[in-house]
This record gives structure tokens, C-alpha cells and sequence, in this order.
């Protein structure tokens, strides 16, 4: 078997959501200022890791954070900003009906939602909602279709599931792994490093 052609993923950058804890999911929340800082710095990282920036294909979730991030990151390198694809498979997990809360206002709700969801977390699906597992099936069809070097921009719950997909790391851990913002996470031979 050939091995995958690299991915260079990037999550967007942060959100006001973000830093209040909420939960986005598939809700269309707008970088914040440092936000983009981070997709700027992250088309600087991305320049020392493509051989060649302007024959880059770039594949991006539709949602408004991730188009920006990749805008702002094109543009740091010198690209036209709106010269790439979109996949809605590539959107985040959806959190259901939990999107826009807090894990403490959910919490008040329910005091064992949280507790409930950790001991299962690959395979919890929210009111309304997706599991990991299920974001994997969604995911499976577009991964097949890779045949050559992608950066994508996308969302903390896809890489998450994109670990478990192209790495040796167990499913039941990939869920717990941290996603950073301003980063770009480098998926190739079967393993991840962040640069």
C-alpha cells in the first residue's frame, strides 16, 4: 500500500466563542481579532512547509471562521485569498441542540451531561447531534478522494477525527487530543507533528 499524501491541516483561529468555552459546532461564529493573528502566523508556517505555495491545493470548510482563516493565511503568502475549495464534509461536528452553551450552563441543566459524555466521548451523540464515529463516516468518502499534498482548513472536532483515521492513535484517545489555533498540524506516514 502507497502511503497518503501529506495533509497540512490547519484549525481556524479563535473565536470569541472559543474563549468563553462555548460550543460552535456548525454555528457560524467569526474570528475574533487574535483570531486572525493566528491565521496570519499560520500562512507564515505554512510557507516554510510548501515546496511551492502557489501550486497548493487548498480544501476548506464552508463556515465563516474557516474561510477567513484560510483567506488571511493565503493572502500572508502572497496568494490570491479566494483561490481554493470548499467541502461541506469538512464542516465541524455538530453539537446539536447543545451548540451555544457552555459546558457549566449545560451543566446546570443536566449536572451528569458532561460526566455522561466523557466516559463514551468517541461515540456520544448530543441531542441533535454528531459522535466522532459518526463524523468518521462523513469524513471516510472525502479521505479516499485524496491523491495528492492538501492543506485544509477546518475545525479542532475533524482533526480529532483525522487522527484517528490516518494515525496509529486509538480512537477512544484522538477525542482528548489538544487542537491548536495558530498552527499547522502536519499528517503524513501514518503520524502527526505539529509545526
Amino acid at each position: 500500500m502507497s502511503a497518503r499524501p501529506r495533509i497540512l491541516f490547519v484549525r481556524h483561529g479563535e473565536t470569541d466563542w472559543n474563549v468563553e468555552g462555548r460550543l460552535q459546532g456548525q454555528t457560524d461564529i467569526p474570528l475574533n481579532p487574535l483570531g486572525r493573528i493566528q491565521a496570519e502566523d499560520v500562512g507564515r508556517r505554512l510557507a516554510k512547509l510548501l515546496d511551492n505555495p502557489a501550486q497548493s491545493k487548498w480544501l476548506v470548510s464552508p463556515l465563516g471562521r474557516t474561510r477567513e482563516t484560510a483567506e488571511i493565511a493565503r493572502r500572508a503568502l502572497g496568494l490570491d485569498p479566494t483561490s481554493y475549495d470548499t467541502d461541506d464534509r469538512l464542516k465541524e461536528i455538530t453539537f446539536g441542540s447543545w451548540e451555544g452553551f457552555t459546558w457549566a450552563e449545560l451543566r446546570k441543566k443536566d449536572p451528569l451531561i458532561e460526566t455522561s459524555r466523557n466516559q463514551q466521548k468517541w461515540d456520544y451523540v448530543p441531542p441533535k447531534g454528531e459522535s466522532y464515529a459518526m463524523l468518521t463516516e462523513r469524513l471516510k468518502p472525502w479521505v479516499e478522494t485524496i491523491v495528492e499534498e492538501r492543506v485544509v482548513v477546518s475545525h479542532g472536532g475533524v482533526a480529532r477525527a483525522l487522527m484517528a483515521m490516518l494515525t496509529d492513535i486509538p480512537v477512544h484517545d484522538a477525542p482528548r487530543q489538544d487542537i491548536w489555533q495558530g498552527r499547522v498540524l502536519v499528517f503524513e506516514n501514518n503520524r502527526f507533528h505539529w509545526h
